[in-house]
């Protein structure tokens, strides 16, 4: 929709009065978007178990394999980078594993004619994106679990970005045990939303995401592959935050969207500052959870017990693709610069009424590159979250292995000689 002409509305508009959900004994009614409750409560604390065992297997580990990394750090940064790269490698196929195990999920893309071409399905119904290897990614945050299928969606491309996705996130996550530690190897960004205190922190990892290498992982011209996803609404949509969006629409006297958030640009648009001439386009996805109704929000039908747990994933997740060429988004100053992005929320509002509406975003076939879909109305990719192949699971362990393997055979070689 880059270059679209927007419609605003007349004046600062109230959300919809939200509908209550209904709930029974256990914890939903029959009504709930996914169905019935799937599993018996001792099926679901078995699966809890296995849930929890193989996530925090895995990511101790990741962690274990990170510290054993970090010699590289005073030897070779550029070694360091590339071998940290592998780590998250390991944690995109942990969480699409995860996700394909216990609660598979049907994803339908799409997207406008500024991805044309970038959105393509394989033999095999598998999506692949062909977006670059550095770009800044934005979207709306309906759930916990958006930033679960965005990592996907870079599992998905071509080269694969699985292992180079940086997160703009909370501060209070880094504390989290074993995967907060990860998390700070990964050169993920913690934010307490306080630009005074997150100023300086954040300018320090700019600057290191517009560094030059020439290391194994250097893309062209030397700039490490980047994706930086960052949610401008700065956090999910849900009940209690619509109602504060609304009320700073209305001190702000800006008009208000219904269907998200009002983003805050101030982070975004440092960071476009910061990595300007290092980075040529946003990329924005507009996510959408099949069954949450107007008025309704998803964090009270799709919790973490009912989609892993319960066996009620969405029925379906639906993402929408667009693109901005950086060099035509206003940057002069940071008035503009917010007015342009609730511009864009705006349209992405219009997004969401359409897919509330319909059940379907308003995709264009030229973006999904003439992939076969089941009607003309149906300009949409449908796949589903999924390992290319089964065996890549043992990439999240090739490394420990690795080391597992160095330690094993050392001390015997020593002693034959």
């Amino acid at each position: 929709m880059e270059g679209a002409t927007l419609t605003q509305r007349n004046g600062p508009k109230a959300p919809a009065a939200p509908q209550k959900v209904e709930k029974d004994n256990t914890e939903y009614s029959k009504s709930h978007p996914a169905g019935a409750v799937k599993h018996s409560p001792v099926v679901q604390v078995l699966r809890l178990l296995g849930v929890v065992f193989y996530f925090f297997f895995t990511c101790l580990s990741i962690v274990i394999t990170q510290f054993l990394g970090v010699p590289l750090y005073w030897i070779s940064r550029d070694w360091y980078y590339a071998y940290m790269s592998l780590t998250k490698e390991s944690f995109g196929i942990a969480v699409t594993t995860l996700t394909h195990w216990w609660a598979p999920t049907v994803v339908r893309i799409s997207g406008d004619a500024s991805v044309a071409g970038e959105l393509l399905q394989t033999g095999d119904g598998r999506v692949e994106c062909r977006f670059p290897d550095r770009l800044i990614m934005i979207a709306n945050h309906q759930i916990y679990t958006d930033w679960l299928y965005l990592w996907w969606a870079a599992y998905t491309n071509q080269p694969h970005m699985h292992g180079h996705i940086y997160i703009i996130l909370k501060q209070s996550l880094k504390h989290i045990p074993i995967v907060g530690w990860g998390m700070r190897f990964y050169g993920f960004i913690f934010m307490s939303r306080k630009m005074e205190t997150d100023r300086p922190r954040l300018a320090h990892r700019m600057n290191v995401l517009k560094q030059v290498h020439s290391g194994p992982m250097s893309g062209t011209p030397g700039l490490d592959p980047m994706w930086l996803l960052l949610f401008p609404e700065g956090t999910n949509f849900t009940r209690n935050t619509a109602k504060i969006s609304a009320r700073f629409s209305e001190k702000a006297n800006i008009p208000n969207v219904e269907n998200a958030l009002l983003p805050r640009g101030t982070g975004l648009y440092f960071c476009l500052k910061e990595l300007e001439g290092t980075v040529d386009f946003i990329y924005d996805c507009t996510i959408a959870y099949e069954g949450v109704k107007k008025g309704h929000f998803g964090d009270e039908l799709y919790t973490l017990r009912s989609i892993y747990l319960q066996g009620r994933p969405p029925p379906s997740v639906n993402m929408h693709w667009r693109k901005f060429a950086i060099a035509k988004i206003p940057l002069e100053n940071q008035v503009l610069f917010d007015k342009w992005l609730q511009d864009q929320w705006h349209e992405k509002d219009a997004l969401l009424e359409t897919y509330l509406n319909t059940g379907r975003f308003p995709g264009e076939e030229a973006a999904i590159h003439g992939s076969a879909v089941k009607s003309p109305e149906d300009n949409f990719i449908e796949t589903e979250v999924k390992l290319a192949n089964w065996w890549e699971l043992f990439n999240a362990y090739r490394i420990l292995a690795t080391f597992g393997m160095i330690f094993w055979l050392l001390p015997r070689l020593w002693s034959s000689r």
